[in-house]
């Protein structure tokens, strides 16, 4: 399994939030830098400080960080929606999530947080879901809200909205790939609200943003890490309900389709799945028969906001993000390097330093002043690619 160790303490004022809000919504910092930039600095107001001239050292001049007066309005745009925004190492903070590599430094909750606390089970798949795929999805959801287990998807049509709507009395998740108060698609409004009301909606992006395609495979993510074990009801060859499941694997948990028609397209996906490997589902009684056999998942110690953060993590890849030391003549050739073996598919950070056949703190900063500078991306499970 992959899991993260980052180790945090979490903001106990509100200067500090503001402080971690500034640096995740910074120009380039995704989760995977936030914590980088953490564990090198201590703290977010030293991060912020550092990252002009982080950014300048990958050939970026005019950085600003986030601003204090941004952050501010966040969170009283969120805080007037309802909302909270729970902080990674948290005792509200979901441990299953904790577990990943990249979690979301901070999430928007809106609804019952109580939730999270309690087993949870994915149901995803097609937008355009077939009679049979939409009937299957509510009886699935229905027998795991009896069994006492959440149902966690992504509000979209199709699949997500049936499992949302038979888990309602239950206990369901709706994780948004836009801001906490922008509901999408829009139909589903109504839904949303219900939700908010017995349930409980997630978002790791500001309040106000109305999702773009690049949004979902991010939230799809969080889908996963929260479950116990993913479930594809109907998807196609190509879709996001299969980036879900190949996340889910990615981040050791246990995935599980439900087998459709040869001959047609939406359970291509689901097809590939269990030909590939994945549990075959008939009924809610499969998921449960193989949830009672994988041990719980462990939960991660919370980190005492008295403790200072410690600097140096085991077993996870100290990144520096000063400049290096080494002659600056030879950064642009491994920049040129590591830009020749990527590509638009991921490849493992771990695997590239491999092909490199040098050492990982002198590739570490390389990959981050890359990161900044616009030219490579990070994508959950640790995987690097150029930018598209």
């Amino acid at each position: 399994m992959h899991s993260s160790t980052h180790t945090l303490a979490p903001p106990t004022r509100e200067a500090s939030l503001v402080a971690w809000l500034r640096l995740i919504r910074s120009r380039r910092v995704g989760a995977a830098t936030f914590f980088r930039l953490m564990a090198e600095h201590g703290s977010a107001d030293a991060a912020l400080e550092a990252l002009p001239e982080v950014a300048r050292a990958a050939g970026v001049s005019t950085y600003a960080p986030h601003s204090i007066a941004a952050a501010e309005a966040e969170l009283a745009r969120g805080r007037q929606a309802g909302a909270r925004l729970i902080a990674y190492g948290s005792a509200d903070y979901p441990a299953s999530l904790a577990q990943i590599t990249d979690p979301p430094p901070l999430i928007w909750a809106l609804g019952r947080v109580d939730l999270l606390r309690q087993p949870m089970v994915a149901l995803v798949g097609a937008r355009n879901a077939s009679s049979l795929g939409t009937r299957m999805a509510k009886r699935l959801a229905e027998g795991l809200g009896e069994a006492g287990i959440v149902t966690v998807s992504g509000l979209a049509r199709g699949v997500d909205t049936a499992a949302h709507m038979a888990s309602l009395a239950t206990g369901t998740i709706a994780v948004q790939a836009g801001g906490i108060d922008v509901i999408y698609p829009t139909e589903n409004t109504r839904l949303g609200e219900d939700i908010a009301a017995s349930g409980l909606r997630l978002s790791e992006e500001p309040p106000g943003l109305h999702p773009q395609a690049r949004h979902f495979p991010r939230r799809n993510r969080i889908i996963s890490g929260l479950a116990r074990a993913v479930v594809v009801v109907e998807a196609a060859a190509r879709s996001g309900s299969l980036i879900t499941a190949k996340n889910a694997l990615d981040q050791g948990r246990d995935v599980l389709a439900v087998p459709g028609h040869p001959f047609d397209a939406r359970a291509a996906g689901c097809n590939m799945l269990i030909r590939d490997g994945a549990m075959l589902v008939r009924g809610v009684d499969d998921i449960l028969e193989m949830l009672e056999q994988e041990p719980q998942l462990p939960l991660p110690a919370v980190a005492d906001p008295d403790v200072p953060v410690r600097r140096h993590t085991p077993n996870v890849v100290d990144i520096p993000t000063r400049a290096p030391t080494r002659p600056a003549a030879d950064t642009p050739k491994l920049h040129a390097a590591i830009l020749s073996r990527l590509g638009p598919s991921p490849v493992a950070e771990d695997q590239l330093i491999r092909d490199l056949d040098l050492p990982a703190h002198a590739i570490a900063p390389e990959l981050l002043n890359l990161e900044l500078d616009g030219q490579i991306t990070r994508q959950a499970g640790g995987l690097l690619s150029l930018k598209p």
